[in-house]
């Protein structure tokens, strides 16, 4: 089984412990290079309906932590939404009642296997086509290593673009490195950053104008 995290808060707890939020959004793409695509948890939850059956609700993916129930779950134009309720006199279950209330929590996270995928497109994420949705946990996303390391890549990111706004552009290496945190392969990153970038800062700090170089930067940092 594999898991996907999304930082998306969960709408307020009602007391009874009823609340609703999104376990996954569609065509983001994620720190695995991957993006759901809609119509991806369809036939799952045809499937359920079937069964009359919905996924499990679990704490932190734990599969011996089960902590509540799905009343609702439908995909949207926006991903899959759910309705569910924590289980009173659970103790996993309470505490993460209080702990959503006090918004100390916020997410939710799909336990799936994969169906059906299609590989990426050139520099485009790997698609997630059909997935069989086995569970969907509340989770607490500081917890999640994959998300403190896409952050940290985002604050050197915001770095790099100031330090060029106040002309004082990043050495040839930190240029390489931020293209490696990109996913660019180590070969293309070091010929990309010792060609196209040392030639874009050359010519800036001679006060030429904007070649292809910059442009493409200035592309970059759009993301």
């Amino acid at each position: 089984m594999k898991t996907k995290d999304f930082s998306l808060k969960i709408k307020e707890v009602s007391e009874d412990g009823t609340f609703e939020g999104y376990g996954s959004v569609f065509g983001v793409r994620d720190s695995y290079n991957e993006s759901v695509e809609p119509g991806a948890f369809v036939a799952s939850l045809v499937k359920h309906k079937r069964e009359g059956t919905f996924p499990l609700m679990l704490w932190q993916h734990d599969p011996w932590s089960p902590i509540g129930v799905w009343e609702d779950m439908a995909e949207d134009k926006k991903g899959l939404w759910g309705k569910g309720k924590l289980l009173s006199g659970v103790q996993k279950a309470d505490e993460a009642r209080i702990l959503l209330k006090a918004g100390a929590i916020q997410g939710l996270s799909i336990g799936y296997r994969e169906v059906d995928t299609a590989p990426s497109e050139g520099s485009g994420p790997r698609k997630l086509i059909e997935l069989d949705l086995l569970e969907v946990s509340i989770v607490s996303f500081p917890a999640n290593r994959r998300a403190r390391v896409e952050s940290v890549k985002s604050e050197r990111m915001e770095e790099f673009a100031r330090r060029l706004r106040d002309g004082e552009p990043p050495t040839i290496k930190e240029f390489e490195d931020i293209l490696r945190d990109a996913g660019v392969p180590k070969a293309m990153a070091v010929q990309i950053a010792s060609v196209g970038y040392a030639k874009a800062i050359r010519s800036e700090s001679e006060g030429e104008k904007a070649n292809d170089s910059t442009a493409f930067m200035q592309a970059l940092l759009r993301g």
